[in-house]
């Protein structure tokens, strides 16, 4: 912020502090619990309270303001988040998990009929769009735990490529059944990192 006002001041288009009248300006805007005389009952009611402040400001949509930048499962996860909000969402995580069910089966089905790459791409992103959803019900971070799993799958397949240095081996002639070994042991271990 500093930086970009050094730069707006230089070209006489603005100042820092504009900049920090405006920030101060919509800081109190949208914290009219704090420095209002709004009553909320908890984080829930301001984060509802948010975003109708922020729909006043001149959003088009409560989906407006993701970053597009965003991981995918992170971005799946806000939309969801946003729709649930303004009441666009399952009652309980067990219609969440049967949509999961179907959606799993739409791709299979669509990989047996032969359909285009395009079509079984777009019901594999409907079924990581479920899963995503399921993750929120369960109050999981998607994005955290596909972390951890790729840690721990990692850790474990370093143990077979341990393995396969210590005995002289190359892992790449080395057959799945022979790794399969090699990993069950690590999970046995309960490796992870």
């Amino acid at each position: 912020m500093i930086f970009h006002s050094v730069i707006g001041e230089e070209n006489k288009t603005f100042s820092l502090d504009e900049v920090i009248a405006l920030e101060t300006k919509k800081l109190i805007a949208r914290h009219p619990h704090i420095f209002g005389d709004v009553k909320v009952s908890g984080s829930e009611e301001v984060k509802t309270n948010w975003e109708k402040l922020k729909k006043k400001e001149g959003r088009i949509s409560i989906l407006d303001g993701i970053p597009k930048e965003l991981p995918a499962l992170f971005k799946a996860y806000r939309v969801q988040e946003k729709v649930a909000k303004v009441g666009f969402d399952w009652k309980d995580f067990k219609p969440v998990y049967d949509k999961i069910l179907e959606e799993v089966n739409e791709l299979k089905v669509n990989i047996q009929s032969g359909k285009s790459q395009t079509e079984i791409e777009n019901e594999f992103g409907d079924v990581l769009f479920s899963i995503v959803n399921y993750a929120r019900f369960l109050k999981i971070n998607p994005e955290d735990a596909l972390r951890k799993t790729i840690a721990k799958f990692t850790s474990r397949f370093n143990k077979i490529e341990e393995y396969a240095k210590s005995n002289g081996l190359n892992i790449e002639n080395m057959t799945l059944e022979e790794m399969d070994v090699i990993w069950n042991k690590a999970k046995e271990k309960n490796i992870e990192n």
